[in-house]
Formats: C-alpha cells, structure tokens, sequence
C-alpha cells in the first residue's frame, strides 16, 4: 500500500500539528505545577534541574566522543570557572578539541 503524495499541505499540517502538540506541553507544565505546592524540597529539586539535564545530555556524549571531548569539556569547564565567559569557554573547549583531534586523539 502506497500513501499518497501530500504535498505542501502535508508539510504545513505537519508544522501546525508539531505547534500545537508543543504549545500543550509547554502550557501543560504550567498548569500542572499550579497544582504542587513549592516546599524548600520542590525548590531544591527544580534547582537541580539543569544541572541534570546538562549532565544526561553531555556524558553520553563524553562516552562515545571519547578522552578528547573529555579532556575538552573540562579545559571549558576549567575557563569557564576562572574566567566567568561563556564565549572564552566555548573557545577554549572547541580549540582543545580540534588541537587533540589533530594530533590524533
């Protein structure tokens, strides 16, 4: 069985579907932390959580990168806590990575 071609249309509903389905998510996050009460635990819990999502988000990528995004992210890392500039950081980590692929690591 073959669909049929959907056109542009089919891109325009595809984009409009993705909007809404995003929009209730988005919405549905604030009506439903309407309903939980922010105790200190609430609030430390919402703190960690960038933190976590960096670290879910990056060590996978640490793990199959290898030793020299490790070693990247952390000359970053290390810029970034004596300097206090993203965009050093960004440098530093991407000229660290690019110098230890160069020398074959």
């Amino acid at each position: 069985m073959t669909l049929p071609d959907p056109g542009a249309w089919g891109a325009i509903l595809a984009i409009a579907a993705m909007t809404v389905a995003t929009y209730l998510c988005r919405i549905s996050g604030v009506v439903l932390m309407g309903f939980i009460p922010l105790t200190p635990h609430v609030r430390r819990g919402l703190a960690a959580l960038p933190g976590c999502i960096i670290a879910a988000t990056v060590l996978p990528l640490i793990e199959r990168l290898g030793p020299a995004a490790a070693v990247a992210l952390l000359a970053a890392i290390g810029s970034m806590v004596l300097r206090r500039n993203e965009l050093l950081a960004l440098v530093v980590g991407m000229s660290a990575i690019a110098g230890l692929r160069a020398l074959g690591f």
